[in-house]
């Protein structure tokens, strides 16, 4: 069952139910399964790097747009001006 949650988690990009998953990891029996689970978490540590990239791109755009906005302004004059 876990597997399969962890499945769904990877494929759905569902970053809340990975940090969930991978504080809940049981202990396998099965060789199969642990080496099943040990390929999932390696995608998903996979994903996680991937979607922390974008994350830092799209913030890194954010800041250039916002430096560009504020540059584009017209300089700000004190109400309290009197030379102007």
């Amino acid at each position: 069952m876990w597997l399969n949650k962890l499945k769904i988690a990877i494929v759905e990009k569902n970053t809340d139910a990975l940090d969930r998953l991978l504080n809940e990891v049981p202990e396998f029996s099965d060789i199969s399964d642990a080496k099943e689970a040990m390929h999932l978490l390696r995608e998903a540590l996979i994903l996680m790097h991937t979607l922390k990239d974008e994350t830092l791109g799209t913030i890194k755009q954010i800041k250039k747009n916002m430096d560009f906005l504020h540059s584009a302004e017209a300089p700000k004059i004190s109400k309290l001006d009197i030379k102007s």
